[in-house]
């Protein structure tokens, strides 16, 4: 949000401030700890996550020695039913609180997480009845995630000062890192020696644990802001209204294709990677996992690295985030392209050194563009701003589901074509780096986002 009404509270602080020799946020918006604890939120969201695309993964293949496709397809049904995002924004938009829509989609996603624990444990006993369950679960997990994190991220939009936009992406997508990194090696520990009840019992403690953090994380935040009113119901626009309104903004819709675009390169290289660092360059499955850590490594780097320069670099171009998206775009294409010509430089090659790089450039890319993403949903009518926020967040979680997928699928169509399995490779990274130079030419088509319209506010956010 970069700009828009909000009303003066008794005593605050004048705009911008220094107290005591540290930066205070700008009067009406988040400061340092808030944005923190909203953090938190996707701390707890990505624990349970993990849980299902990675635990509950393996052991359907390795326990229960189900095919490899039975589990695509449940995380399929979590991407697929993103599509949903708009809806769930524009119903925060239409209650005029964000708050309420986190929480319950805080509850749906534990109750998702900790129901396809129990799916995958009774399939062990009764095959169709448990992956009924787990289809059910993932679909609730595929909901919660698309309510809790569309509308966290349109609380930050108009919480967040505009030069503290890519540092707060940067800290958001961290901590949901770090829910990753704790959860997944912990419930490892208690998941030995492994059983279904141990799995339904530690399924059950994280989704639990995520919850509480999640509600009291996001408790209160909502009341620091200014807060606009419920849209009477006489005034109240029907969804589809809404949503053609939105796409027909020219700069929401090519943010869209830009979203979409960008997303299906990032998300493409996940499956590809290590086989093809096995095959043309002969590492073992540690080593090409090292060179995945060494890629993630990277992607935390080019997000710190944006976050530290836009906000030193206040006032100045390097501030752009539009800037900074062109550069991770480009950056990435340079570094997929690079992959590419590897099959034939051979062992001479310096792979770690072009994985990192592409992970920084995906990095800086990725922080850059929710930083814009939180800028450009103020756009227009701010009664529009949560379903803005989900049309770009479906685009994003359909664009991360078919990547993985079309990466791999295009691999062994290619290989049907060419005698040389590595050219496939080869021809796949060149085609995701054709996608991020396309996704440079959306991005320069954006214009900045200009000052949402005045709304109405809500007359008890003066009493507060």
């Amino acid at each position: 949000m970069a700009g828009g009404s909000r009303t003066e509270r008794p005593g605050a602080r004048p705009s911008p401030a220094k107290a005591g020799g540290r930066a205070v946020a700008p009067d009406g918006y988040l400061g340092w700890p808030q944005i923190v604890r909203l953090g938190l939120v996707q701390t707890a969201l990505g624990s349970v996550v993990v849980l299902m695309t990675a635990t509950l993964n393996r052991v359907m293949v390795v326990e229960l020695a189900l095919p490899a496709i039975v589990p695509g397809l449940l995380v399929a049904l979590h991407y697929a039913v993103q599509v949903l995002r708009p809806r769930w924004g524009y119903g925060s938009d239409r209650s005029g609180r964000r708050t309420p829509w986190i929480v319950g989609g805080m509850v749906a996603l534990c109750l998702g997480g900790f129901g396809a624990a129990c799916g995958t444990a009774l399939a062990a006993e009764n095959l169709a009845l448990g992956l009924a369950l787990a289809a059910l679960s993932f679909l609730c997990v595929g909901m919660g995630v698309g309510a809790a994190g569309t509308s966290l991220l349109v609380l930050l939009s108009g919480g967040v000062a505009p030069a503290r936009r890519g540092a707060a992406a940067t800290i958001v997508w961290v901590m949901m890192i770090v829910g990753f990194a704790v959860t997944a090696p912990l419930a490892g520990h208690f998941l030995d020696p492994f059983s279904g009840l141990r799995l339904v019992a530690v399924s059950g403690t994280v989704s639990l644990v995520a919850f509480c953090v999640a509600a009291l994380a996001v408790a209160g935040i909502e009341r620091r802001l200014p807060v606009r009113a419920p849209e009477p119901a006489e005034a109240r626009r029907p969804f589809f209204t809404v949503l053609a309104q939105v796409l027909a903004d020219p700069v929401a819709r090519t943010f869209t294709i830009f979203v979409f675009v960008s997303m299906l390169a990032y998300s493409a290289q996940e499956l590809i990677l290590e086989p093809y660092a096995g095959l043309v360059f002969a590492m073992s499955p540690g080593a090409t996992t090292k060179l995945a850590g060494l890629q993630h490594g990277g992607v935390l780097a080019g997000m710190l690295l944006v976050a530290g320069v836009t906000l030193a670099a206040r006032g100045t171009a390097l501030a752009s985030l539009r800037l900074w998206i062109g550069i991770g775009c480009a950056g990435s294409a340079a570094a997929l392209f690079a992959l590419a010509s590897g099959v034939a430089a051979g062992s001479d090659f310096p792979l770690r050194a072009t994985v990192f790089a592409l992970g920084v450039a995906n990095g800086a890319y990725a922080v850059a563009a929710i930083g814009s993403m939180m800028a450009l949903a103020g756009r227009g009518d701010a009664r529009e701003r949560g379903t803005r926020m989900g049309v770009w967040g479906a685009a994003q979680g359909v664009a991360f589901g078919a990547g993985g997928f079309l990466g791999a699928a295009a691999v062994d169509a290619v290989r049907l074509v060419t005698a040389e399995p590595v050219q496939a490779y080869a021809a796949v990274f060149a085609a995701e780096g054709v996608l991020f130079l396309v996704a440079v030419v959306l991005a320069a088509r954006l214009e900045p986002a200009p000052a949402p319209d005045s709304v109405p506010l809500d007359p008890a956010f003066s009493a507060r």
